[in-house]
């Protein structure tokens, strides 16, 4: 039977002090700023992701009531956050025109028939998603040293953490009828992995990039070289160990078989997140 509860946030909007944050450190950093900026882009597209995967699921109220009131509600908080967040670094920088750049091609994307085959290995799929953004957060969270987004960062870290649980534990529900075997996990994982690569972070920053510096240049070396830096900014901070141990929980390996696929799944993950 639904309701109209609505569960509590882990944190809210207003616990963060955005008037405590001091514009100079917050822009000191332009790399990050881009890459926070493409982040929040992405969390506020969620919104259409969450409502793709409540179609997919459509029956299982508990899948559905967890995306519907948790896991989109959290993700637009992101969003919010994020977005708030660049507007004190970047106050000239016009956050709506370029989301709504942004999302008109990002939605191209995001489509159902571009789910996997079942919802076992959806849900795995999921896993990679949310590992890619609880490393990245902690990436942010380690190079930065502004305060206001130490904590903000820690707050959708922890969230993207959570999410990445319920993902697995959704997983392990389907996968007990369904019975996919390691082989078939693992092609999910990967193909999750690179379709990481091509699509979410690279359209975020062209739009990123075309609104804040040069809409024609999206394609020059100077863009290349900004996307460049904003990458190797992830790679000197993001933990790797961290990243292969969520992958690999899908896999549920027995310790032996580990080190076994541990080596390529770390070099898929290095192009991925370390290009």
């Amino acid at each position: 039977m639904q309701t109209d509860y609505v569960p509590p946030l882990p944190w809210r909007l207003e616990d963060i002090d955005f008037d405590a944050i001091d514009p100079d450190l917050a822009a000191k950093n332009e790399d990050l700023v881009v890459l926070l900026c493409a982040s929040s882009f992405i969390e506020s597209g969620s919104d259409l992701y969450s409502r793709n995967l409540s179609t997919y699921f459509e029956g299982d109220e508990e899948v559905a009531q967890w995306l519907d009131a948790h896991w989109e509600v959290e993700e637009l908080q992101h969003g919010r956050a994020l977005k708030k967040y660049i507007a004190c670094a970047w106050p000239d920088f016009d956050w709506d025109k370029a989301f709504k750049q942004f999302f008109a091609e990002y939605s191209l994307t995001c489509k159902i028939e571009d789910f996997e085959k079942t919802r076992a290995l959806e849900m795995a799929a999921r896993c990679v998603v949310e590992t890619g953004t609880a490393t990245l957060y902690r990436a942010i969270n380690e190079s930065c040293d502004e305060p206001v987004l130490k904590q903000l960062t820690a707050n959708i870290r922890s969230d993207e953490v959570r999410h990445y649980k319920h993902f697995l534990n959704y997983f392990k529900k389907y996968n007990a009828v369904e019975r996919n075997g390691r082989l078939a996990v693992f092609g999910a994982l990967t193909r999750r992995l690179m379709e990481m690569r091509s699509e979410d972070s690279d359209i975020a920053l062209r739009h990123v990039y075309a609104e804040r510096y040069d809409q024609d240049a999206v394609k020059s070396e100077r863009f290349r070289s900004m996307s460049k830096r904003v990458n190797g900014l992830v790679k000197r901070n993001l933990s790797a160990d961290m990243c292969i141990k969520m992958l690999l929980k899908p896999l549920d390996l027995p310790m032996r078989l580990q080190s076994g696929i541990q080596f390529p799944l770390t070099k898929i993950t290095q192009h991925v997140f370390f290009r």
